[in-house]
């Protein structure tokens, strides 16, 4: 069961010196991973907790890969329709082989119909443009020469596929990853309503000749109850999750290095 942690790219924390500081504190303590969020436009009054302070999450993932050399670096999760799919892929491809490996695709449909005002994006498509994105990626990590707009080209540098780990509802996600994904990656669902919608998942895919799913869980553990924490991480490991990225505010390096203590506690690492 991995476990790791968001590293806020929001807000007052997400400077330069506090999320590198964070990134390589979470690495040397043996968490699995680090994850950004996504938010590209946000107004005014929906602002808390950010006050409209976002650092793109490609941008910080790519510098999160140059000061750090183990730890899985993740976004949970990309809005797809936001971005044109060719960028897209080429921003992912470079990390991907600039961080050796390391990265986790979360994509996700998205869902503040402000924000996709402000990209000129009809809300309304935000699934079909998903679907062309996530086919359009699939496609450039599967051979050197690609098309887009009747024009062939070179994907290069073109690493390993990283995994493609779809977000959202059961319903709308699980099609979605059996045709173009590799795992799921859920908000704060009990381990009780996963278990069911992982099995069925896991049924789907195998039925297409897919692996079993990464089934990593963006939600919050209770690190202040250390064993109401444990009892979570087993009922999630019990459900089909094979992981955990806990999401919590912290006011400062000192905080969020306790958060990150908490965690490598419940994983059972040392440091390294």
């Amino acid at each position: 069961m991995e476990i790791g942690m968001v590293v806020r790219n929001m807000g007052p924390v997400s400077t330069a010196s506090l999320m590198s500081a964070s990134a390589q504190y979470a690495e040397s303590i043996g968490l699995d991973h680090i994850w950004v969020t996504d938010h590209v436009a946000i107004p005014k009054n929906e602002s808390e907790g950010s006050g409209g302070r976002c650092d793109d999450p490609m941008t910080t993932l790519a510098f999160f890969a140059g000061v750090t050399k183990r730890i899985q670096l993740g976004v949970g999760v990309l809005v797809l329709p936001y971005r044109p799919a060719l960028p897209t892929a080429k921003w992912l491809a470079s990390i991907q082989e600039l961080s050796d490996g390391r990265l986790l695709f979360g994509a996700g449909v998205g869902w503040m119909a402000a924000e996709f005002k402000a990209a000129g994006v009809p809300r309304n498509r935000r699934g079909a443009l998903t679907d062309e994105t996530l086919q359009f990626v699939n496609d450039c990590f599967a051979a050197d020469e690609v098309t887009a707009n009747d024009q062939s080209f070179l994907f290069l540098p073109r690493p390993a596929k990283p995994p493609v780990l779809i977000g959202g509802a059961p319903e709308n996600a699980i099609p979605r990853i059996v045709s173009y994904g590799d795992g799921w990656m859920p908000g704060r669902t009990p381990p009780d309503v996963l278990k069911g919608h992982v099995s069925e998942l896991t049924e789907q895919m195998a039925a297409v000749g897919k692996e079993k799913p990464k089934v990593i869980v963006l939600g919050h553990l209770p690190v202040d109850e250390p064993d109401a924490a444990r009892e979570m991480v087993e009922a999630y490991e019990d459900a089909g999750a094979t992981g955990i990225a806990h999401f919590s505010r912290y006011a400062d390096g000192t905080e969020f290095n306790a958060i990150a203590d908490a965690l490598a506690e419940l994983r059972g690492d040392r440091r390294i």
